[in-house]
């Protein structure tokens, strides 16, 4: 698994088994013995599909390192975490993702969070507001959002087949050309800014033992939900980036959740020409977003104090 120079693997446990992280521990980011704690935290998340890990958010997470206590974890059932061999749901997530900050993080962090999971972090900030700073969301949506249902189209119903469900993952997912696949025509508006190395560390998570599990609890649509339902309950300062070519999940939707919580939803920021992940397709702009919007979403949360 690529990881950046200074950063090393580390692993808690939770309810479901090992989660592993990656955190900066050493030069060029922490020097004669110095140690981070005295940081205010970052937290990456990576969102859902074949072969995710927290290598999609490696390209930008080092760029805040020198400021901040870096925390990248592949979440269970995806990269080096454990995967046990079950039907996945929603509650899965949200229970180990408030297991990982509580045993990690120390008081309210900033949250950076994509796709799926970054609905699922809003879930997780409404139930447990007190484990949050602020939320920067890349592309959050539910994927049956506003009285939709990803359950029901096409693909979903193929996967939900047993056996060839299976055959599917290993053949057309689990491989080279599927991975790239997978990328150009879900998470990339560009299939030239696609890369070898991002292939290799997709496709590596991909083919971890029982890697199939949550990869097709998420396809068959069990882990969607309607996001719409739960953003009025919104109370954390969020920021919200959007990729306008997105597959499945058009600005549209982001803009109607933020106009549903104005209060809680301070930034809404359309990228063109871009896709699900802009982390991965241009980092750069998505580092300079998120500097932007941190200092923003930190006076937010002082004015409410």
């Amino acid at each position: 698994m690529f990881l950046p120079p200074g950063f090393e693997q580390r692993s808690v446990m939770t309810s479901l088994g090992r989660m592993v992280y990656y955190t900066d521990a050493g030069e060029p980011w922490l020097k004669d013995g110095a140690d981070n704690a005295e940081k205010p935290t970052l937290v990456f998340l990576h969102g859902f599909g074949g072969g995710s890990s927290a290598y999609e958010w490696s390209k930008v997470y080092p760029a805040f390192a020198a400021e901040y206590r870096i925390i990248a974890p592949d979440l269970i059932g995806w990269g080096r975490s454990e995967h046990p061999a079950r039907n996945y749901r929603v509650e899965d997530y949200l229970t180990t993702i408030a297991e990982f900050l509580e045993q990690t993080c120390q008081g309210a962090v900033t949250v950076i969070a994509s796709s799926l999971t970054a609905a699922m972090v809003v879930r997780v900030a409404i139930a447990r507001p007190e484990l949050f700073q602020s939320l920067i969301l890349t592309t959050p949506a539910g994927l049956s959002d506003f009285g939709e249902n990803y359950s029901r189209s096409f693909f979903a119903q193929i996967v939900s087949v047993p056996i060839l469900d299976r055959l599917l993952y290993s053949t057309g997912v689990a491989t080279s050309n599927g991975i790239r696949s997978f990328l150009e025509q879900r998470q990339f508006a560009q299939p030239n800014r696609i890369y070898e190395e991002i292939v290799a560390a997709y496709l590596e998570s991909a083919t971890q033992p029982n890697a199939e599990y949550a990869a097709l609890s998420f396809v068959r649509g069990d882990l969607c939900f309607d996001l719409s339902l739960y953003i009025p309950q919104l109370t954390v300062p969020t920021a919200i980036i959007w990729g306008q070519k997105s597959e499945f999940t058009s600005p549209e939707i982001g803009q109607r959740f933020a106009q549903i919580n104005p209060q809680a939803i301070k930034i809404f920021q359309k990228l063109p020409e871009v896709g699900l992940t802009p982390q991965l397709e241009l980092p750069a702009v998505t580092i300079g977003l998120i500097r932007q919007f941190l200092p923003s979403l930190t006076s937010s949360v002082a004015a409410v104090v």
